[in-house]
């Protein structure tokens, strides 16, 4: 889906088809339950994945956008595995921020198991800061585009451990959270996709006991049953005391 003149309340940057859905899809479904426009772009087509094709991966990141409640997803193709944090691939991410305007970015976790985790984190920061920097001109149809610079950015955190910076409760979403994930039939383990594919470390089914386990844990330090954690290269800060969690 493709909607360019929409303005999002919150733009998902990552760098694989299924890395919003690990990664904060429970966030992004309670914030569309609030009335937020949520809109995720991937940077690649995941075309290096062991399982399935691109065109499965396509179908696959459209029927989880649908059940997540998506205002937009786009991809922009970037190579997977080799992209690089150079000024080609920062302008893209610029012309995507501009477009949205968003007023909080989700991107990768800043260092993890898949290279390009780390490297997207680094480039979703730094087009995250030079979208605001009037000099740089981009254009989109033609039309020069308005700077515009985030107000918060957020990484999510993938496989490694990281300590959160902040969690958000998303024990309401958890099933439609485990929903979206298996959306993705090629890359977790489905009882009604078979395929002489090998078997990798997120199709074993005891994937998704990792993922619960980290939700739980997350869940328990903010007294609730789920929770889904975020790093923040700020400090962040509060209006006052009495609304913490």
């Amino acid at each position: 889906m493709d909607i360019p003149t929409i303005k999002l309340d919150i733009l998902v940057l990552t760098v694989h088809p299924d890395d919003a859905e690990l990664g904060c899809s429970g966030t992004i479904m309670k914030h569309v339950a609030m009335g937020k426009k949520v809109g995720v772009v991937d940077l690649t087509q995941g075309e290096l994945g062991t399982r399935g094709t691109v065109e499965s991966r396509m179908a696959e990141a459209s029927e989880a956008s649908r059940i997540m409640g998506l205002s937009v997803r786009d991809n922009l193709k970037m190579c997977d595995g080799f992209f690089r944090n150079d000024e080609q691939h920062q302008l893209q991410v610029v012309r995507e921020i501009r477009k949205y305007k968003p007023e909080i970015v989700i991107s990768n976790a800043l260092f993890d198991r898949h290279p390009d985790h780390g490297r997207s984190g680094d480039l979703i920061n730094d087009a995250c800061f030079l979208s605001g920097l009037r000099k740089i001109e981009t254009a989109l149809d033609g039309e020069a585009q308005e700077v515009h610079r985030p107000r918060l950015l957020l990484q999510s955190i993938q496989d490694y451990y990281i300590k959160p910076d902040i969690a958000i409760d998303i024990t309401d979403f958890w099933e439609r959270k485990l929903e979206a994930i298996k959306a993705y039939r090629s890359q977790f383990f489905h009882e009604d996709y078979s395929s002489d594919e090998p078997q990798t470390y997120i199709s074993n089914p005891d994937f998704f006991e990792y993922v619960k386990g980290r939700a739980m844990e997350y869940g328990k330090y903010i007294g609730a049953k789920y929770a889904e954690g975020f790093t923040c290269r700020r400090l962040l800060g509060v209006d006052d005391l009495f609304h913490l969690r």
